[in-house]
């Protein structure tokens, strides 16, 4: 499994195009990603390795009913194939950028099997908000951890 870890901060440049960290890079296990929008504002960024996993799952589950087949469809129909160009930037589409509202600077946040790319702001709120049911969080935590 890959491992990303950390958060950075980049300016997505005029044609959509952002740094992928070098850490981030060598985490892949080879240079394609799938860029989605599975759920929230943010895009997500898979391996390759970690995207066929997903796809398997989700074969699995758009077998379920017709709103799982349709999930799926959305899903699908928004991701893209790519890939760091020799600069190590990859390009986020504009209608990506749009659903993840992403303008200047953006968020490039490790969340160990996938990277997560986020406008400041929302990150920023979500990291420091406490969701409901955070209580669940923190006792599931000292199950996992002791």
């Amino acid at each position: 499994m890959s491992a990303f870890l950390g958060r950075y901060d980049f300016q997505m440049d005029e044609k959509g195009r952002v740094s992928l960290p070098a850490a981030f890079r060598r985490g892949a296990d080879g240079d394609r990603f799938i860029l989605v929008q599975l759920e929230g504002p943010a895009l997500t960024l898979y391996p390759m390795q970690e995207w066929e996993k997903l796809q398997e799952s989700l074969l699995r589950f758009r077998k379920t009913s017709e709103a799982a087949e349709n999930y799926v469809r959305r899903v699908t129909s928004n991701a893209v194939e790519v890939s760091p160009d020799k600069q190590g930037r990859i390009l986020i589409p504009s209608w990506l950028q749009e659903a993840a509202s992403l303008k200047g600077t953006v968020v490039l946040s490790g969340v160990l099997d996938k990277v997560e790319i986020w406008d400041p702001e929302e990150f920023k709120k979500r990291v420091q908000d406490t969701p409901d049911g955070f209580e669940d969080v923190g006792e599931l935590r000292r199950q996992v951890f002791g």
